[in-house]
């Protein structure tokens, strides 16, 4: 099934507002209560804006169309020109809670996963909403340029994180990720690691590619305390 361009508003403390593409499985609705597993994707700097068919570019986005089998719901707002993943995590979250009002969304398998400026957002939203995610995978992300974030990290030791990156990047330093893990290791966290040794900044494509990311997901539930 083809993805589609929505949008959505929300009245929190603030007036917040996304638009996005959205994925359905090919069998959804044709069983009226079964409930799906959500991925919501972050994409990177250079596809923020307003033109919806930027956020195909790289990653996740860019594959589903191929990808007729696939089991999961997909969200994947695209950041406003003027912004950051980090500094949207409210618009992220009231994004999610529509998206589960108005879909058939299973609530205890939420996924979250993001490439560079995703990567970012994908740690950053994930601490400022832990309760959210069944478990994250950020890609090429990190949290330097974000005061406080390795102290806060903490907030994800009941949420497995799979962190990739390539040793290569001259973009993001892997010491970015390699610190959050190595600070979530010490919390006690379920955290897997995985460095590329040729890769460069991409190093979405292969971890996108790959099924086992997919299989590790629907391995996860979230807990519930």
């Amino acid at each position: 099934m083809s993805q589609k361009d929505c949008s959505f508003t929300a009245q929190i403390t603030k007036t917040v507002g996304l638009d996005y593409l959205l994925f359905l499985p090919q069998d959804y609705g044709t069983e009226p209560k079964k409930t799906w597993p959500l991925i919501l994707f972050l994409h990177g700097m250079g596809e923020r804006g307003d033109d919806l068919e930027l956020v195909k570019k790289h990653g996740l986005a860019r594959i589903l169309d191929e990808k007729n089998a696939f089991e999961f719901i997909v969200v994947s707002p695209q950041c406003p020109g003027d912004s950051f993943w980090p500094a949207e995590t409210e618009a992220l979250d009231a994004l999610l809670d529509d998206v589960v009002e108005n879909y058939a969304v299973d609530a205890d398998r939420i996924y979250l996963t993001g490439l560079s400026m995703g990567g970012y957002g994908t740690w950053h939203l994930a601490v400022e909403y832990p309760e959210r995610f069944a478990a994250i995978a950020p890609i090429c992300g990190g949290g330097m340029f974000y005061t406080g974030l390795a102290e806060r990290i903490c907030a994800l030791e009941d949420v497995p994180v799979w962190a990739f990156h390539g040793a290569r990047d001259r973009t993001v330093s892997v010491a970015e990720s390699a610190d959050l893990v190595n600070a979530l290791e010490k919390c006690g966290g379920e955290v897997k690691f995985t460095i590329y040794s040729d890769a460069d900044h991409d190093s979405w494509t292969e971890t996108y590619d790959n099924p086992q990311l997919y299989t590790w997901f629907l391995s996860h539930k979230k807990k519930h305390k």
